[in-house]
């Protein structure tokens, strides 16, 4: 009786191993690749999968997309100017056997073709390249990888410029040389105005000059202007008083020639 009760438990201690062993569960986000005594036989859905224990091995392959940080690399451009740059990489597996299969170790792989990709990519370009064309860089060196990981059964999404360190010298010229266009700019701007200002003048002299009377009525109120101040003593110019006398001149032909009797200024008499 005993021995019959060791047999079952034995039995039974075997099953559960054989089920653990047999009975593997494959995630949502990953697609399995069955071995058999050493080849493969195809690949396994998400889900419960059983297995043949000792006989079959099941390999997870994550189908998410991973995102690789590329360190930053020290890189000289076409203008021979050194600078540092970084960038970040996404990519994800799109054939699960051809990643096992073709390569030993997805991550590492990408990250030392990433690494001399970016290096190669940014060394063909010019500092200032590097630093207005950036989507542009940023296509290339993803397709340089993807030309070179499809064969892994890898899809490199989107590849992104991170840091762009520059020498401090260059920074200080680089400062420089944006102080000296803002300069420059704004002197540009200063002799527009000037030469519309000049133009626009030129317009009111050439009227004032077909219009005597007008250049007269405009110190007028040049003399306005100047008692607002208030001060204490103004200062008749010459021709204003003949102007003046002129103006009253004007003003009694056009009541005569109204038929309105001529009022005398004040004083007058």
């Amino acid at each position: 009786m005993g021995t019959l009760v060791l047999v079952v438990i034995v039995v039974v201690v075997l099953g559960v191993l054989y089920l653990a062993l047999a009975l593997k569960i494959v995630k949502q986000y990953e697609k399995g690749v069955l071995f058999r005594l050493g080849r493969v036989i195809g690949t396994r859905e998400p889900g419960l999968r059983v297995i043949i224990p000792l006989i079959d091995r099941l390999n997870r392959v994550s189908l998410r997309i991973v995102t690789m940080p590329i360190q930053s690399q020290g890189i000289i451009t076409r203008d021979n100017v050194s600078v540092d740059i970084s960038a970040v990489a996404y990519y994800r597996v799109i054939d699960a056997v051809k990643s096992v299969v073709a390569i030993e170790s997805v991550s590492a792989a990408i990250d030392q073709i990433a690494q001399t990709t970016l290096r190669k990519v940014v060394g063909k370009h010019t500092l200032d390249e590097a630093l207005s064309e950036t989507d542009k860089i940023n296509l290339d060196i993803r397709q340089v990888l993807d030309n070179t990981t499809t064969d892994w059964g890898i899809e490199v999404t989107l590849v992104e410029l991170k840091d762009i360190l520059l020498p401090e010298s260059m920074k200080r010229a680089m400062a420089r040389q944006a102080e000296a266009e803002r300069e420059k700019r704004a002197k540009i701007i200063n002799a527009e105005g000037e030469s519309l200002a000049a133009a626009a003048l030129g317009q009111a002299s050439d009227t004032m000059m077909a219009h005597p009377l007008a250049l007269q009525l405009r110190n007028l109120q040049t003399l306005v202007e100047i008692a607002v101040d208030k001060n204490s003593t103004v200062v008749f110019p010459a021709p204003l008083m003949s102007t003046i006398s002129e103006l009253g001149s004007f003003i009694a032909r056009e009541a005569a020639a109204a038929g309105e009797p001529l009022q005398q200024p004040p004083g007058s008499e």
